[in-house]
């Protein structure tokens, strides 16, 4: 199946997907500082180069992209039309890393929360404030 974007179109598309300070990050963010959280972004002497980290609580947050990081059973997860072959292989290997980075991280002594774009998008509340009772309990 031919993409339905000439090849200059999809590189311009392609070229404005960020891969920090994404609108889900943001919310996260916001949310933990209105709060009263303090913490540093993508600390890259950590595996994984985790978007938030709060030394304090001895916690990394990870917040996905159901596409990008391949969420199972995510409706927000679908594998394209083209290249389909390419894009299974390149979201395998992003799984596979997220998890040797978890187990790294785990190794270490940090706890690892990932927050999913979906439970943003389908409950930001909810899913916000689990997140904070989960740092709360770890405290």
């Amino acid at each position: 199946m031919a993409d339905v974007h000439s090849k200059k179109t999809r590189s311009f598309n392609m070229s404005r997907i960020k891969g920090k300070n994404t609108l889900p990050e943001i919310l996260v963010r916001k949310h933990l500082f209105s709060n009263g959280f303090r913490y540093r972004l993508n600390v890259t002497t950590l595996p994984g180069k985790p978007d938030i980290v709060l030394r304090k609580y001895n916690t990394v947050i990870f917040v996905n992209g159901c596409f990008w990081h391949g969420h199972n059973g995510c409706r927000y997860f679908v594998i394209p039309k083209t290249r389909t072959d390419w894009w299974k292989e390149k979201i395998s290997n992003t799984q596979n890393r997220d998890r040797l980075n978890i187990s790294c991280l785990q190794e270490m002594g940090w706890k690892v929360i990932t927050v999913w774009e979906c439970q943003l998008k389908d409950n930001q509340e909810k899913c916000l404030e689990n997140l904070l009772m989960l740092l709360k309990n770890n405290d």
